[in-house]
C-alpha cells in the first residue's frame, strides 16, 4: 500500500519530533533535548481534508551518536528521501543558522524534489520577521511555525496538501478497516527484524546494540489483499533498569502500543528463559484483555529445539494467557510469517464474536448447574448479556459480585470460550449485583 510520503529532516534538536506530533495529533515520537533520540523513520498515516498522506520523522542529519548507530540513522534518513514526494527541511528559528543547518542544506540542494523551508520555534512577532534570513539557504520563503504553540500548522498542513501528487485509490482504502498488530517483547528478540521482513525492506534499524529501537513504528502493510498496520515497540526491560527519560518514554510508548493494537504478536528468542520482562509484558495485555500471538522466533538458530516441549514451556510460565496460540519463525529467514499473518486475522474475527442471548444464558445456567463458588454465602447467577466485541464483553448479573471474581471467573471464561469456538482470546467479563424487586402492596 503506497500512500504520498511526507519527510520532515533537519540538524538534530531543531524540533522535528515535535512538528511531527503537533502535525499528526498525537504524541507518537519521543520528544527530548538531547541529540539522537529519535533513530528510526517514524511514520504515521495523516488525514488532512480530502487527503491521505504518511509523515515520516527522521533522525538529525550529521547527528554524532553515542551509540555508534550514526551510519544507520543516516542509511535510514537516506533511504525516506528517497521514497518521499515532498520533504519538509526544517531549522531552528530561535537559535537562527548555525553549520549543520548548512550541511543539511547542501545534501537537499541535489535531490530534485518539492521541498520548502519550515522555521520552527517562531513564537513573537519579532522572531516572525527575523525569519526572513533563512532565505540566504536558497530554498525560498520560510514558513514560520512553532510546533510547541501550534502557530502556523493549519498553513503548513495547507502547503504540504497543494504540494501532494495527485491522489490515488491507496488514499481511498486507507479509510477501511485496518487490522493493528503491536509486537511487543523484550530486548532483542527479533521485533525489528520481523518488520523489516514484512516491510520488504530496511524499515527499521536492527543491531545487536540492545535498545536500538526506541519510538513506536507504524508501518502500513498489505497482505492477502488485506490491510495491516504493524506496531514496532522499542525492546521493553525491568523498570528500575531504565536509565533516563528517553528509555522511561520507550517504555511508556510499548504500553500505549499494546492498548491501540487489536492483537499483539509476542517475540521471544527460543534460545532464551522466559524473563520476568515477559511475564510483565503478558500480564499487561491480559490487564488489557488483548488477545496474544507467542511466537517462538530464532528457530533457524536452534535446530535442535523440541517445539512441543517449548510450547508446554512457555505455557506454563505464563498461565494468564494459556489459551493464546503459539507460532514458530524464524523473522530473518521468513520461515512461518505469513502464517502468523493469517492467524492475526483469525484472532481479531474471534473477538469479534457475537453471542446469542438465548444460547449464551443457557451455557451460563449449565456452567452454575455445573459448578458454583465455593464460598461466600448463597450465590445467585441469574442471567448475562453481551455488551461489546474487541474484546467479547459480557455484563453477568448476581446476587453478590464479589462472590464470582476469581477463580469462578476464570473458570465462566473459559466455558464461555469453548461454547462460542473463541478459545484462543480474551473474554471480558462484569458482574453486576441486580438488586431485588419489591412490590409495594399498596400500589
Amino acid at each position: 500500500m503506497i500512500l504520498p510520503r511526507v519527510v520532515i529532516v533537519g540538524r538534530p534538536n531543531v524540533g522535528k519530533s515535535s512538528l511531527f506530533n503537533r502535525l499528526i495529533g498525537r504524541r507518537v515520537a519521543i520528544v527530548e533535548p538531547t541529540a539522537g533520540v529519535t533513530r528510526d523513520r517514524v511514520s504515521v498515516p495523516v488525514r488532512y481534508g480530502e487527503r491521505t498522506f504518511e509523515l515520516t520523522d527522521t533522525g538529525g542529519l550529521g547527528l554524532v551518536d553515542e551509540a555508534l548507530l550514526k551510519e544507520h540513522v543516516e542509511a535510514q534518513i537516506e533511504a525516506a528521501l528517497l521514497t518521499a514526494d515532498v520533504v519538509l527541511f526544517v531549522v531552528d528559528g530561535k537559535t537562527g543558522r548555525v553549520p549543520g543547518d548548512d550541511l543539511v542544506a547542501r545534501r537537499l540542494r541535489t535531490l530534485h524534489k518539492p521541498l520548502f523551508l519550515v522555521a520552527n520555534k517562531i513564537e513573537s512577532f519579532h522572531e516572525e520577521l527575523g525569519a526572513s534570513e533563512w532565505q540566504r539557504l536558497g530554498f525560498g520563503d520560510p514558513m514560520s511555525v512553532s510546533a510547541k504553540e501550534g502557530f502556523g500548522v493549519t498553513d503548513l498542513m495547507d502547503r504540504i496538501v497543494g504540494m501532494l501528487p495527485p491522489k490515488t485509490e491507496d488514499e481511498d482504502a486507507m479509510e477501511g478497516d485496518v487490522l493493528r498488530f503491536a509486537i511487543i517483547g523484550k530486548r532483542n528478540s527479533g521485533k525489528s527484524t520481523l518488520i523489516n521482513q514484512l516491510a520488504g525492506e530496511e524499515r527499521v534499524i536492527v543491531s545487536e546494540l540492545p535498545g536500538t529501537t526506541r519510538d513506536a513504528i507504524d508501518v502500513m502493510l498489505e497482505f492477502d489483499g488485506k490491510k495491516l498496520m504493524a506496531i514496532d515497540t522499542a525492546g521493553v526491560r525491568k523498570k528500575k533498569s531504565l536509565e533516563h527519560a528517553i528509555e522511561l518514554f520507550a517504555h511508556n510508548r510499548s504500553n500505549d502500543s499494546i492498548r491501540r493494537a487489536h492483537v499483539c504478536v509476542h517475540m521471544f528468542d527460543v534460545r532464551e528463559q522466559i524473563s520476568q520482562v515477559d511475564k510483565a509484558l503478558a500480564a499487561y495485555c491480559v490487564e488489557h484483555h488483548k488477545p496474544v500471538i507467542l511466537v517462538g522466533n530464532k528457530i533457524d538458530l536452534a535446530p535442535e529445539l523440541d517445539l512441543k516441549k517449548w510450547d508446554a514451556y512457555i505455557k506454563q510460565q505464563l498461565p494468564g494467557i494459556d489459551h493464546a496460540p503459539v507460532a514458530f519463525m524464524s523473522a530473518k529467514d521468513g520461515i512461518n510469517v505469513d502464517g502468523t499473518l493469517e492467524l492475526l486475522f483469525d484472532l481479531r474475527d474471534q473477538t469479534r464474536t457475537k453471542l446469542s442471548t438465548g444460547k449464551l444464558n443457557a451455557v451460563l445456567q449449565e456452567a452454575k448447574d455445573r459448578l458454583l463458588p465455593s464460598s461466600g454465602g448463597f450465590p445467585k447467577l441469574f442471567y448475562g448479556t453481551q455488551t461489546g466485541t474487541e474484546p467479547v464483553s459480557i455484563l453477568v448479573f448476581v446476587n453478590e459480585p464479589k462472590i464470582f471474581r476469581g477463580q469462578y471467573e476464570r473458570y465462566l471464561t473459559q466455558v464461555l470460550r469453548d461454547a462460542f469456538d473463541c478459545q484462543e482470546v480474551p473474554i471480558k467479563l462484569a458482574f453486576r449485583r441486580r438488586d431485588k424487586i419489591v412490590l409495594d402492596p399498596q400500589a
